[in-house]
């Protein structure tokens, strides 16, 4: 990364909260809104519960930001969550809509599943030899999330979307980082998005990872994790632009892969121990003041992860935490949400324990720090990190201001 990116602001939508103050208030309050998955969203018959956000996702007052008055009846619920996101961490930054349209934008978004998996009807129809109307090949192809957003908010500039798993949110806000701070646009909307899906639901439970009840991050008897919906960007500028207006940094980026096994990661966590060794190396930070984890309440995730953390960190007692408690698994959208708490813990220089964790396993090789804690932090500087299916390991250092 060529110098140093400013964060001007963010803006998060998960079922803790559709705001950053209402995200923070579940977090500090170890509030759980997990249950089974609603009918309006899809049917299924299985029994583990999902963190879902409210069915109407689009802030008050979105309108004025929408370059053609409305959101397309045709856009999917992953670029609406990503929207209600951008559209918070705008405001925040202080970016009127007219301004916005008169920069060079970078849309990078990160997600997996996106809008892909809600066309089971089609697929079976096409399957079986008939001719389906194509509608829903037409909204795929019109729903790349980093295009779709230039279209609601009538922008140009670079777009990328990041589809590289459960890490894609946190690699997003890496590339944009250096997109900004090498001049390759003015101003960059950065994250990620994900809406829930049954395909999904039924991929993870047919591989064991789901929980039938609120997961337990770190915690001894942890039996998995629950999948979430949900977006989280952050609203980066150059540093020299942003003057006052700058909330926080983006001082470092790694990613490595572990090259172990198609979905579990390395069991000694190497990847992540390299991608650590890199982000904390650019950002010239040795001990950081907060771990935000990718804590999934898996039991080869907490062990990896922790044995990864233990061999960098030894036992220097930074606190370690995870808020998939109570966002759930948002996988593309993941790392964009945690870097929003990541950061809003950095700026009110505390933290609290992972919610689910109320026993942490005495096996892990570093001790999370458990439900119900709440410690000031020694810095403003903090880690944020994801691990993803195929063995990819990214770490954001950012900082506070």
């Amino acid at each position: 990364m060529n110098g140093i990116c400013a964060i001007t602001g963010c803006g998060v939508v998960c079922a803790a909260g559709s705001q950053v103050d209402e995200a923070w208030d579940g977090f500090e309050s170890g509030r759980v809104r997990c249950a089974p998955a609603p009918e309006w969203l899809f049917s299924t018959g299985l029994s583990c519960p999902v963190f879902v956000c409210p069915r109407e996702v689009l802030p008050a007052g979105s309108d004025g930001w929408l370059a053609d008055g409305a959101v397309p009846p045709g856009a999917s619920r992953t670029v609406r969550l990503a929207f209600a996101a951008a559209v918070q961490g705008l405001e925040q930054a202080g970016i009127a809509p007219d301004g916005l349209r008169g920069k060079k934008v970078g849309m990078v978004l990160g997600t997996t599943v996106g809008c892909t998996f809600h066309d089971e009807d089609y697929f079976v129809a096409w399957r079986s030899g008939k001719e389906p109307d194509l509608e829903p090949v037409r909204s795929f192809l019109g729903n790349n999330v980093a295009q779709a957003l230039h279209r609601l908010f009538g922008t140009s500039g670079p777009a990328f979307v990041v589809t590289n798993a459960c890490a894609s949110a946190t690699d997003a806000i890496g590339i944009a980082a250096q997109w900004v701070a090498s001049g390759r646009c003015d101003i960059a909307i950065a994250g990620g998005a994900d809406e829930l899906s049954r395909v999904a639901l039924n991929g993870f439970t047919s591989l064991m990872l789901t929980s039938d009840a609120p997961c337990r991050p770190y915690d001894r008897d942890r039996a998995g994790l629950n999948l979430g919906e949900g977006a989280g960007v952050l609203v980066l500028e150059p540093e020299k632009g942003a003057g006052s207006r700058a909330i926080g940094r983006v001082l470092g980026y790694g990613c490595a892969a572990d090259a172990w096994h198609p979905t579990a990661p390395h069991p000694e966590g190497r990847g992540l121990a390299a991608a650590l060794g890199q982000a904390l190396k650019q950002a010239g930070v040795a001990a950081p003041s907060l771990i935000n984890g990718h804590g999934t309440g898996t039991r080869a995730n907490d062990q990896a992860e922790t044995t990864a953390l233990a061999s960098v960190f030894g036992s220097a007692a930074i606190p370690l935490i995870s808020t998939k408690g109570i966002t759930g698994h948002t996988l593309g959208a993941a790392g964009g949400v945690e870097a929003v708490f990541t950061l809003e813990s950095l700026r009110r220089g505390e933290t609290f324990g992972s919610v689910g964790c109320r026993t942490p396993d005495p096996e892990l090789p570093y001790a999370p720090l458990p439900e119900g804690e709440r410690v000031p932090l020694r810095s403003r500087t903090g880690v944020s990190q994801s691990l993803a299916f195929g063995g990819t390991n990214s770490v954001l250092v950012m900082e506070a201001l």
